[in-house]
């Protein structure tokens, strides 16, 4: 259930936990807490818990501290708020009827946060008598909505904060927002920049994005290196970022151009490149050698057509794919002699045949987990799973051979049968999953690249690659 929560989402705690958090808080607290037993979730990394924060009567007070999803009585989310009515007048309350109607005619979902939110899910005053307004917006950056919405704000005679929430767990100002170039956003993890949308950065904040996502089966996570002792988070995030140029080499070389073996050998050469920058900043640790060659296929169809389809986007990749490359010499790696011992495809077969399990496999599941509510990590994680179902992994068959492949596609059936990662039975299933492949020593690394292609291709789609 907590997998469900999003930051500004206001909680109501039992009796059981407002006792709990009293006995170690400051003694502020119990005040705070028997007036009106609520809390705001919060972003942060947490693992078997929700993040929140309790206010206090002073702006000063503010309490951080981690509920169990079975301590909270009732969620309301700040859509949900806007049914609730004010019990007194005030200014806030006054722009937030416009700031609701405006965001309305153009589309977005809005709702109340902060001393405004408060006030009105508890009755409670919270505002003050020159307090902003607090509003959060779901859009993106770049959301064509934004700037008018902004200008309408702009004219209130109340000063009005909005926060535009996007990734689930990301927000940025909506002044940020809808001014272009590098964003300031709020993340989990703290203030980040992003640099402004583009594919070579799409893909970079792929595989980053891939990295992070957190719990995966023996992969390496925000929990630690799963079946890996070569490997750390830190070590594929400082790799995504070397590739960063690279990815941006590719774009520039085949901006517009035609398929053809010229510009085949061109991508090979900057491929290899690319695997000379990525050995450099893992100290010889190959950690991203089949994302270097999905993802830079990838990102040169978009540049080749501009197409923002995934589908058309995956074909053009096929035909880039199967082009010779007479510089390349035999490729010897663990995963080519694991295809040549099983007879399966491997990353190069895949993006011959168009990526299957990225544009009819992966990216049904993420649209799908989205449609039904999970937040956005459920639905990634779950995508994964739909991924591994299938594929003839060939990482994991190098490290356990096929009992770990049908441990791993086995597995990963029975979570998806079970709900998903996000259900009580399907978390289960996975913590079996993950327990099978650790003791394989066998990591799905095939299907986490194509998990990256497939959120290189959401990005590229949506036009945000966060």
């Amino acid at each position: 259930m907590h997998d469900r929560f999003r930051p500004h989402d206001l909680v109501r705690l039992t009796p059981r936990a407002v006792a709990r958090i009293e006995s170690h808080a400051p003694a502020w607290i119990a005040q705070s807490l028997q007036r009106a037993p609520w809390a705001a979730v919060r972003r942060a990394h947490v693992t078997g818990g929700v993040a929140v924060g309790i206010r206090g009567a002073q702006r000063e007070e503010r309490f951080a501290t981690v509920v169990q999803s079975d301590e909270i009585a009732e969620r309301l989310t700040p859509e949900m708020l806007n049914d609730c009515a004010p019990v007194r007048q005030h200014g806030a309350f006054e722009a937030l009827n416009v700031v609701l109607r405006e965001a309305q005619r153009r589309g977005l979902l809005a709702g109340p946060i902060g001393a405004a939110g408060f006030e009105l899910a508890t009755g409670i005053a919270a505002l003050h008598e020159q307090s902003d307004l607090d509003v959060l917006v779901r859009s993106q950056p770049g959301d064509a909505a934004l700037p008018s919405l902004a200008r309408a704000i702009a004219a209130l005679p109340v000063r009005v904060d909005v926060e535009v929430a996007f990734a689930d767990d990301y927000g940025a100002a909506l002044v940020e927002a809808v001014r272009g170039g590098d964003l300031l956003v709020k993340t989990p993890g703290g203030p980040r920049i992003l640099p402004a949308f583009s594919p070579a950065q799409a893909a970079v904040q792929a595989l980053r994005a891939e990295a992070e996502l957190t719990p995966k089966p023996a992969l390496v996570d925000r929990r630690g290196s799963g079946a890996h002792d070569d490997l750390s988070l830190d070590l594929l995030l400082r790799s995504a970022q070397s590739l960063g140029p690279a990815f941006g080499a590719v774009d520039i070389a085949a901006r517009g151009a035609q398929p053809d073996a010229a510009l085949r050998e061109r991508l090979g050469a900057i491929g290899r490149e690319a695997e000379d920058a990525m050995l450099r900043a893992s100290g010889g640790v190959n950690t991203h050698r089949g994302a270097i060659w999905s993802l830079g296929l990838l990102v040169a169809a978009h540049a080749m057509t501009g197409s923002r389809d995934p589908i058309a986007l995956a074909q053009i990749a096929s035909t880039l794919a199967v082009l010779p490359d007479a510089a390349r010499g035999v490729l010897v790696s663990h995963g080519a002699r694991a295809r040549t011992r099983y007879g399966v495809r491997g990353a190069t077969g895949e993006a011959e045949a168009g990526f299957p399990h990225v544009v009819s496999v992966a990216l049904p599941a993420l649209r799908a987990g989205r449609e039904r509510g999970a937040s956005e990590a459920i639905a990634r994680i779950d995508a994964l799973l739909h991924i591994m179902r299938t594929l003839d992994d060939t990482c994991v068959l190098h490290r356990g051979g096929e009992p770990a492949l049908h441990a791993a596609q086995s597995g990963a059936a029975r979570v998806l049968a079970a709900g998903g990662i996000g259900a009580e039975q399907g978390m289960r299933a996975f913590e079996a999953l993950e327990a099978s492949l650790l003791a394989h020593r066998a990591s799905p690394g095939g299907a986490a690249d194509l998990l990256a292609a497939a959120l290189f291709l959401d990005s590229i789609e949506r036009g945000s690659w966060v």
